[in-house]
């Protein structure tokens, strides 16, 4: 019950926190408007809207690449697309979609010879990933060296395929990325189990039927059109990072697959929108390096705050554990002194648990005086009425760790790794604390 009601809080935390940043996200127009003076002209609007649709894109394929631990798989790929570039370009033009198509078959491609080299070389995973990025992104130089020296005025400007050119984008460029993007989109939604099965468990999903190297290139070439379809926003440079900054800051947040992917979608979209909307503010501010900054800005807020996982609340959450603890130990020891000397209120020297417990014995005893189960007179020490209880509910606790640990095996119980400061009673079903409780007694009349 108490775990149910631990994942509810969590959930409606990530659910609170999605709605906030969407509201953030719609007002910071027009307070951008208001305060800073920002100039909502076309090309604010479009290149605004087209970061925060490539977002969402992004945001949901980067989770899987997080999860699965391929995050270099779209550094290599998004840099094996800039020879397709060049080919389309000396085959087709400057026309957009075939430089696009032509930057995705070269991906494809980078993507098939990682895939040989693992398959018939000992080369590992980084190795090979290394060999295709290097390899594809010196020949896409290249060609764009030789381009350049062409005497075509149309070349002009091809090279802003490395780093981006976000003011180059225009509503048909939008209308292209929605409508492939809607279609990536619903190609995950139908995907979806099968996605999810291989992500987590390939070897359970390939037992149970499903054509996990089909599922595999499935998801490959969906991360694919979302790189080409970030590549004049971005550049083949930083259109990693707008693949993998969402899903890595998402993962932060939550244990749901399902709250990641929409909250990796919501930080994508916030980070193109945002990103946008600052670089609209000077003229000297690229486009695409600001959306990768406000996106690895979202990854630092939630790495150092997030619940659970961030650093802060990691810091927190070990001074608590610290203290609790300290307070338990040091319960422990006055409650048997105690015992030993005569009741369980009795008085217990303050040297001597100061001597026993060490430096801990003060934060301790610091901790049980403010929760009222200590009190301190002239000579010493003494339980409280509430500290006898919660003692004796502790020395309860460790005696069946004592049984567990003695008799688990015999009375056939689950196997847990055992956490004196945990309460065993949670860890084990009713009838397992029943059978440790009657081993008890019987130790306990037998003494």
């Amino acid at each position: 019950m108490a775990r149910a009601q631990a994942v509810t809080a969590v959930d409606r935390r990530v659910w609170l926190m999605i709605g906030a940043i969407v509201v953030a996200g719609l007002l910071i127009i027009p307070i951008s408007q208001q305060v800073l003076g920002l100039r909502l002209t076309y090309t604010v609007r479009v290149v605004a809207l087209g970061g925060s649709i490539l977002g969402v894109i992004s945001g949901v394929l980067g989770c899987f690449a997080v999860l699965r631990g391929e995050s270099l798989v779209g550094d290599a790929l998004s840099h094996a697309a800039l020879p397709g570039v060049a080919v389309a370009f000396l085959l087709a033009g400057r026309e957009l979609s075939w430089l696009l198509i032509g930057a995705g078959i070269a991906s494809w491609l980078g993507l098939r010879m990682v895939a040989a080299i693992l398959q018939t070389t000992r080369i590992k995973q980084d190795a090979a990933l290394g060999i295709a990025l290097a390899s594809w992104f010196a020949a896409g130089i290249a060609l764009l060296a030789y381009i350049q020296s062409l005497p075509d005025a149309s070349q002009a400007g091809l090279d802003h395929f490395i780093f981006g050119q976000a003011a180059a984008i225009i509503e048909r460029d939008v209308r292209l990325v929605s409508g492939v993007g809607l279609a990536v989109l619903l190609a995950v939604a139908l995907f979806w189990k099968e996605f999810k099965l291989v992500t987590f468990d390939a070897e359970f999903a390939g037992a149970n039927g499903f054509r996990t190297g089909m599922i595999n290139t499935v998801l490959s070439t969906l991360i694919v059109v979302t790189i080409v379809l970030g590549l004049q926003l971005a550049g083949v440079i930083l259109m990693v990072g707008m693949l993998i900054a969402p899903g890595i800051a998402a993962r932060q947040w939550t244990q749901s697959l399902d709250q990641m992917v929409i909250l990796a979608a919501i930080f994508g979209a916030f980070a193109g929108g945002v990103g946008a909307v600052i670089s609209a503010l000077d003229n000297d501010i690229p486009t695409g390096p600001m959306i990768i900054v406000v996106a690895f800005a979202l990854v630092l807020l939630s790495i150092t705050l997030a619940p659970g996982r961030g650093l802060v609340w990691s810091r927190l959450s070990q001074r608590a554990n610290r203290r609790r603890f300290a307070a338990q130990n040091t319960l422990r020891d006055l409650y048997r002194y105690a015992l030993r000397h005569g009741d369980a209120d009795s008085l217990v020297p303050d040297d001597f648990i100061r001597g026993v417990a060490d430096r801990s014995a003060e934060l301790g005893l610091r901790q049980l005086r403010a929760q009222g189960h200590v009190a301190l007179s002239k000579k010493g020490w003494r339980l409280t009425e509430s500290g006898i209880k919660r003692a004796r509910r502790i020395d309860h606790n460790d005696q069946l760790w004592d049984m567990y640990r003695l008799h688990a095996h015999a009375l056939d119980l689950p196997v847990l790794q055992e956490d004196r400061q945990a309460p065993v009673a949670s860890l084990l079903p009713a009838a397992a604390i029943a059978r440790l409780e009657r081993k008890l007694r019987e130790a306990e009349g037998g003494a």
